[in-house]
């Protein structure tokens, strides 16, 4: 129940609630309460809504894929959400790079397009080129010029 007279925004509290549902009854990329749902359970405004969820996917318990809705995350190796201060950049080149090395994108094989990123985690086209970067800088990623981007050959990968 929120405590609507409490120090805590109400943001804050719904948050809550939902990050505890997630704990307890979701896994994985199960759909989360839409903005309109929590409108209406918790007779808020809508930018209230969207405080809750941002929050959410700040903490690193939610992404959001633009016109599909707000999933479930999966953890961290350590079973925890990702790290908030981790800019979500970063996060996404990390997933990259982790197929690239599971051998799910092979070398100077194309890395899933710009758009398909933007759709996938639900982010700017900007935070998908900043990852693109972050990973062509590393060695894991090679552009050719109006191709796209590619797994860069093994050789060039970096020897972590």
């Amino acid at each position: 129940m929120l405590n609507r007279e409490g120090d805590t925004y109400l943001y804050l509290q719904i948050s809550e609630v939902i990050k505890s549902r997630i704990m307890a009854e979701l896994s994985p990329g199960d759909l989360v309460i839409s903005e309109a749902g929590i409108q209406r359970e918790f007779k808020v405004a809508r930018t209230t809504a969207r405080r809750a969820i941002r929050v959410l996917r700040n903490q690193g318990f939610v992404h959001t894929r633009q016109g599909e809705g707000t999933f479930v995350s999966a953890p961290d190796a350590r079973g925890r959400p990702a790290d908030p201060q981790t800019p979500i950049y970063q996060l996404i080149a990390e997933e990259i790079r982790k197929r690239i090395k599971a051998g799910e994108l092979a070398p100077r094989q194309a890395i899933p397009s710009e758009i398909g990123l933007v759709r996938q985690y639900g982010v700017a086209r900007e935070t998908v080129r900043r990852a693109v970067t972050l990973l062509r800088e590393q060695g894991w990623v090679c552009s050719v010029p109006h191709r796209g981007s590619y797994v860069a050959p093994q050789e060039s990968w970096p020897s972590k």
